[in-house]
């Protein structure tokens, strides 16, 4: 990246456009581009450099973006009014840029202060967890967590980070196989096994799709003193089942309380990477430096998720090539044709993503959104492939597949196993999460200034030219380890992660 007298940024030698890096009037000529403006350019939007001809190759980072959808004078404004999205083919060239991962030795691993399980995991959080197994459960859910966190009932028990309730709006009225089934019960499955909760009870109200006992034994799940069900109905309604459940949640708060922190090594994190409202910049500053604390995160032994399947729609082709072997990347592939077939089907298509803010930002295309969201994952190898909610079992860089609706595909990287979200934003973003707290990383100094109360790190210093992309990773690594040891970030200090607990819905509503 090589920076043209403070007004651009040139990602690289071969592509046809340049990003601003402030607002640019017209007629301001751009040392070392050789271009005048011809019309005002936004913050981060793009400049073209070269004449690019109508149905041409738009570039950037060195990949395709878009098309030219007429002629392009250097100096003109490169945006959704003059480059669009096309299908076009791509060499997946599987597993042909593997590179060797330098682990280091277990006596050279960083450490966190965590919570050790008797399942062998470890939690960076203590939560006691209210789970939901159909909607007509929610607000008795909701009533049992008032009953602890409204009330002096935690006061005793200063080392459980609270009672939560974790709602949904399924769970009946859905066929009882398939694809969104197998979502739910996967996501339930997943959270009432998280290392982030000392004790679980799971709420239903009787009847549902989505039976408790079907959950039990299709995942082997036993129960214990701290891992409790009921129903609504057989408890008798709604006064009589909070009673009950306040009993049993009671119970199980005097061992939740007694679990102490221990020194752990940081290959047991896994990280949930995550971006939403993103601008220009994300792709600039806070996905590659996410990006290169997620290598470290690898050399340490540990492991990050990326997801949102629609938002790396034509950066696949970079991850195939990173693969550790065919068949991971054939299942990577598998879901892109999952999806293209699920958009169109649906009459969508594959760029209805990015949002309007997104636009607004400087981002034209998914191809150009995907490009810079894919950064998330650095550069070591592509260790697996995962199903929505899959239990993540491989240490190092993975993929679970997800939705781009942030809330929905961080739900099922927690229920995966991620014990710590990461998430980088350039429009802002006000998301928190429970029971793995978030991180919120912002992609410029503008934003970040403007709402510094729920931004942890402003990665918008690699752009200013006040940092490296390096120096910010480092310093990214580094907070995780902190937060993970206990530290609050900023949406937990705002109290954020009651209300966004949304499972991934597919299929028909019966």
């Amino acid at each position: 990246m090589t920076n043209n007298a403070q007004l651009t940024i040139r990602l690289n030698a071969n592509d046809n456009v340049v990003v601003a890096r402030t607002e640019i009037l017209p007629n301001t000529f751009i040392m070392g581009e050789n271009v005048t403006t011809n019309l005002p350019i936004p913050r981060g939007h793009k400049i073209a450099s070269v004449p690019i001809t109508k149905g041409d190759l738009i570039r950037k980072y060195d990949q395709i973006i878009g098309f030219a959808m007429e002629n392009i004078l250097p100096g003109d404004h490169v945006h959704t009014h003059n480059c669009e999205f096309r299908m076009f083919d791509r060499d997946y060239a599987y597993s042909t840029e593997l590179r060797e991962t330098l682990y280091l030795p277990e006596s050279k691993r960083r450490t966190f202060q965590g919570y050790k399980r008797k399942n062998g995991k470890v939690g960076t959080r203590n939560h006691i967890g209210i789970l939901t197994s159909v909607n007509c459960s929610a607000t008795v859910a909701r009533y049992i967590a008032d009953t602890f966190n409204k009330t002096d009932r935690l006061n005793e028990f200063s080392n459980i980070d609270g009672v939560s309730a974790f709602v949904h709006a399924t769970g009946c009225g859905m066929a009882d196989s398939g694809e969104g089934y197998e979502n739910l019960q996967r996501t339930l499955w997943g959270y009432a096994q998280h290392p982030n909760f000392a004790g679980v009870l799971i709420v239903g109200l009787g009847c549902e799709v989505n039976q408790i006992p079907f959950l039990l034994d299709a995942y082997g799940l036993e129960l214990n003193d701290t891992f409790q069900t009921m129903t609504i109905q057989e408890s008798g309604g709604t006064r009589k089942t909070v009673e009950e459940a306040v009993e049993k949640i009671t119970s199980m708060l005097p061992s939740a309380n007694n679990v102490c922190r221990e020194t752990v090594s940081a290959s047991e994190l896994t990280v949930a990477l995550q971006c939403g409202g993103s601008d220009a910049y994300s792709g600039i500053t806070a996905n590659p430096a996410l990006g290169n604390a997620v290598d470290r995160l690898v050399e340490n032994g540990g492991t990050g998720i990326l997801s949102e399947t629609p938002e790396i729609y034509g950066a696949e082709h970079l991850l195939t090539r990173r693969a550790v072997d065919h068949s991971v990347g054939e299942k990577l592939i598998e879901r892109i044709r999952w999806w293209e077939d699920y958009t169109e089907r649906n009459h969508g298509s594959m760029d209805n993503n990015p949002s309007p803010g997104n636009k607004a930002g400087g981002l034209t295309t998914i191809l150009e959104k995907s490009l810079g969201a894919a950064a998330k994952g650095g550069t070591t190898n592509l260790a697996g492939v995962y199903k929505y909610a899959e239990p993540v079992d491989t240490k190092g860089f993975v993929f679970m597949d997800s939705p781009g609706f942030d809330p929905a595909s961080i739900t099922g990287q927690v229920a995966s196993g991620a014990n710590l979200v990461c998430f980088t934003t350039g429009r802002g973003s006000v998301y928190g999460c429970k029971p793995s707290p978030s991180i919120k990383l912002s992609t410029n100094t503008a934003m970040y200034e403007r709402m510094s109360d729920d931004m942890d790190i402003n990665c918008g210093v690699i752009v200013d030219g006040e940092a490296t992309v390096q120096e910010v990773g480092e310093k990214i690594f580094n907070y995780f380890l902190e937060i993970a040891s206990g530290q609050k970030s900023k949406s937990e200090y705002l109290g954020f992660g009651d209300n966004e607990f949304i499972p991934w819905q597919i299929g028909a509503v019966m």
